[in-house]
């Protein structure tokens, strides 16, 4: 049963959120960006891998909005199906990224002591690693592949939810419920899950919305180097490397993905600020 203090809070959450009209832009865009992933194959007007030789390098038109490709294939199609895996990419990546963040931050923040310095000069360590170099020696030694994307954006995005989720535990942990749960004899695994980690998501929400647009630009700009997600499988990151070979003479296979990775970004940073400030006790 919800008591009255969350229902006020949520409340106060909607109402800061909703005033903040970027935000809801923001949300908007997410929101048709899922309808969009999840409804594809039926609201592609072509099979993405078709090949029409007949209509290579058609422009826009009715027929194919976006035009097509040098194959002939429909662009408005493949970038439908590559919102899929932008989209999938971005959530399994920044899942990843929690997971690790979470638990290396809530040990160093929980335990502290050697624990704390030993966890946090690590973090330290990969945070003066360039992270997309980080990623891209990574590749090198790794089959191209949409699931190795996901897995390497994940294990090299971390550091930032670490710092956060420790710098909640060290506040959290001094405070009477957590003196109670041990007096009780509570575990500390129990402390940490039940009672400390879910009153310290809400700055970790806020990174991984964030972190979603992050991982999405990223997976775009691997597929775009040619070692992300590998054609056939339609990308907005190797559509742009398409666009790029015939960009003097079929602008739309650049300005369309481009377009589409643009607002995806956007859309969700502007979500992930509204959600921060709407969070913020000091922002009325």
């Amino acid at each position: 049963m919800i008591n009255g203090s969350s229902r006020s809070y949520a409340r106060i959450f909607i109402n800061k959120f909703s005033r903040d009209h970027l935000a809801v832009a923001g949300g908007v865009i997410v929101i048709v960006l899922f309808i969009v992933a999840i409804f594809a194959p039926f609201l592609a007007p072509y099979d993405p891998a078709m090949i029409n030789t007949k209509n290579i390098l058609a422009e826009p038109s009715l027929s194919h909005l976006c035009g097509t490709d040098d194959l002939g294939r429909d662009v408005f199609s493949r970038m439908l199906y590559g919102a899929r895996i932008s989209l999938t990419v971005g959530f399994v990546a920044i899942g990843i990224a929690i997971l690790i963040g979470v638990i290396i931050g809530a040990s160093a923040g929980y335990f502290g002591g050697w624990v704390d310095d030993v966890l946090m000069r690590f973090v330290d360590l990969m945070l003066t690693i360039p992270t997309f170099f980080l990623i891209l020696a990574v590749i090198a030694f790794m089959e191209p592949s949409i699931y190795n994307i996901m897995v390497v954006i994940g294990i090299t995005g971390w550091m930032s939810v670490a710092r956060l989720v420790r710098a909640e535990f060290l506040s959290l942990k001094t405070h009477e419920f957590v003196a109670a749960a041990k007096a009780l004899g509570v575990s500390n695994i129990m402390i940490i899950i039940k009672h400390i980690l879910p009153n310290s998501m809400s700055p970790v929400l806020v990174s991984a919305t964030l972190g979603i647009g992050g991982a999405i630009l990223t997976e775009s700009a691997l597929s775009f180097l040619g070692i992300g997600v590998q054609p056939p499988t339609p990308s907005w990151g190797n559509m742009l490397t398409l666009g790029k070979d015939n960009i003097e003479f079929a602008w739309w296979l650049s300005v369309y993905p481009g377009l589409a990775i643009f607002i995806t970004v956007m859309g969700y940073n502007l979500l992930g600020e509204g959600i921060r400030d709407a969070l913020d006790p000091r922002i009325n």
